[in-house]
């Protein structure tokens, strides 16, 4: 066995760990940690806490913490010689915020190997759960970050993206407001990706610009933070948050106690931890102009690399740093898995139940139109969740299960009309993207083909991959892209989705009778009924 690389995914729902053998152009290691299965005694669903109105949403960093070691330890049960792990690097969910005190470095530097990690640092927070991307609770907070930055398109320019419920700043905000005492005892706020990057490299590791982006703190453009952001946010933020830092670059070794707990070698190079998004960037290869990715994951998530920097001035999508120095777009759904999850058992229904349903409804659903506001939306913004049907009734088996579909892929392809790279080819990721039948209504909605990948979770294998190339660049030796992307991922694509050219027209078609429904009920314009019955003549009379 060769040089191994480790990247390692901290999701909402579980953590994963890849090992990549770059010589033999192999995964020789891949598993998961499920929260809710594997760690009960924290008493999450689905990985978190949900308040009864769902718009709270958080999670516990010591559950995280726990969920490392325990990956870590299956790693060393699989007879994997971490010694030959010659960097690691990270994922995290984005914009999840943990909140330390004055000990947390201090305890770092000293911890014992003979100790679980939870242990030693169950008295660090200064604020026991964490605010993770699925909460909606800051409305108010956004609007006044939003007010003195000069407004919404100013905001934008700042930062790259406008001011949303989940985002960094204004969770931090909403801390400093509802708990002052708590915040000044707060040493140190990290996200989720440099807290457990902190963990391994045994000090406060920094933010790359990845995720940093996805905080409104960040100035896009200088990829340093914002004194305005700052300012508007809370006091003294600076002075509380990490550096900084390009995503290749290396930021240490690994510390004493996964040396001596688990083996790692004291030459493992760390590089920091990124976001989820952008990791997946990495781990789907897209890394050119007209690359699109979607994840089809807890959340569902469309995005593209970008050379050139541009903005979406309608507030709705991002614009974050890319692990290649460049930026990438994204858009983010919070009516993901769970809402095509609320479906399938509505019905009671395996997955493979809902799938034969799903293949023998024809494209177009008879008219049927659903916008599936489940939870509370980000796109559009939706902070009081129902579900509006027109055309059918919630007890209807095939129109719902097309239905839900449908709405995800229409409601992508609308929102992302912003970003000027169009879309050549599209790579799926994502637990949702081993089913070919909804693969295959995204094919058809946009008129592009789609690439599966065999290895569904791009988040672990993008941070393996980007560990691969800052090894190689820390020892003099460059090596592009393209390359390391060319070795090895085609060895992960195991099936091309055909889009289907007799359905173009009857999307195109749905797709502005979508358009007219969300207007409807989002902007109060005109019911567009009659437009839903024209598109039921023209295709299914």
């Amino acid at each position: 066995m060769s040089d191994l690389f480790l990247g390692i995914d901290c999701s909402t729902q579980s953590m994963t760990g890849l090992v990549i053998d770059f010589d033999n152009k192999t995964i020789v290691y891949n598993n998961s940690i499920n929260y809710e299965h594997d760690l009960p005694h924290y008493k999450t669903k689905n990985g978190v806490y949900i308040s009864e109105d769902g718009k709270v949403v958080h999670s516990n960093p010591l559950m995280w913490v726990d969920a490392l070691e325990m990956l870590l330890k299956k790693l060393i049960v699989s007879g994997l010689p971490t010694h030959m792990i010659k960097t690691i690097s990270g994922s995290g969910q984005q914009h999840g915020t943990v909140y330390l005190n004055k000990f947390f470095e201090n305890v770092l530097d000293s911890l014992d190997h003979h100790k679980t990690l939870t242990t030693q640092l169950k008295n660090v927070f200064t604020r026991l759960t964490s605010p993770i991307w699925m909460d909606s609770s800051t409305s108010k907070q956004c609007e006044e970050i939003r007010e003195v930055l000069g407004g919404k398109e100013a905001l934008i320019k700042i930062t790259g993206s406008n001011t949303f419920e989940r985002f960094s700043g204004p969770q931090i905000r909403k801390f400093y407001q509802e708990d002052p005492k708590n915040y000044a005892k707060t040493s140190i706020i990290h996200l989720v990706s440099s807290f457990l990057s902190s963990l391994l490299l045994g000090k406060n590791s920094p933010i790359d610009h990845g995720d940093g982006a996805g905080m409104n703190l960040m100035n896009i453009k200088t990829k340093q933070w914002d004194n305005k952001a700052l300012e508007a946010t809370a006091p003294d933020l600076l002075n509380k948050l990490p550096r900084l830092s390009p995503s290749y670059k290396v930021i240490g070794t690994i510390s004493d106690y996964f040396i001596n707990k688990y083996g790692f070698s004291p030459n493992t190079l760390l590089i920091p931890w990124s976001g989820d998004n952008p990791n997946s960037l990495i781990g789907l290869g897209a890394t050119q102009k007209g690359n699109i990715a979607i994840s089809l994951g807890t959340s569902d998530t469309y995005f593209s690399y970008m050379k050139e920097l541009s903005f979406d001035l309608k507030g709705e999508g991002h614009i974050f740093g890319a692990p290649t120095g460049d930026y990438m777009s994204l858009i983010c759904y919070k009516n993901g898995s769970l809402a095509r999850e609320k479906v399938k058992d509505q019905f009671q229904l395996s997955w493979a139940e809902f799938s034969e349903i799903l293949r023998k409804t024809p494209p177009g659903n008879y008219g049927k139109i659903m916008l599936p506001y489940f939870f509370p939306e980000i796109v559009p913004l939706v902070l009081d969740p129902q579900v509006f049907r027109y055309g059918f009734e919630e007890d209807d088996l095939n129109g719902n299960i097309r239905a839900i579909i449908e709405a995800q892929f229409l409601s992508m392809k609308l929102h992302s009309e912003w970003i000027k790279e169009k879309p050549i080819q599209i790579y799926s990721t994502g637990g949702a993207s081993e089913n070919i039948e909804i693969l295959q209504v995204a094919a058809d909605i946009f008129n592009i083909d789609i690439i599966k990948y065999s290895i569904t979770n791009s988040a672990a294998l993008g941070a393996a991959i980007r560990s691969i190339k800052s090894y190689f660049e820390s020892n003099g030796e460059p090596i592009k892209w393209e390359k390391i992307l060319k070795d090895f991922l085609p060895l992960q694509r195991n099936e091309l989705i055909r889009a289907r050219p007799e359905f173009k027209e009857l999307y195109m078609d749905m797709l502005e009778l979508y358009r007219k429904y969300e207007n409807f009920k989002i902007n109060q314009e005109e019911n567009p009924e009659k437009y839903r019955i024209e598109f039921i003549n023209k295709y299914f009379s």
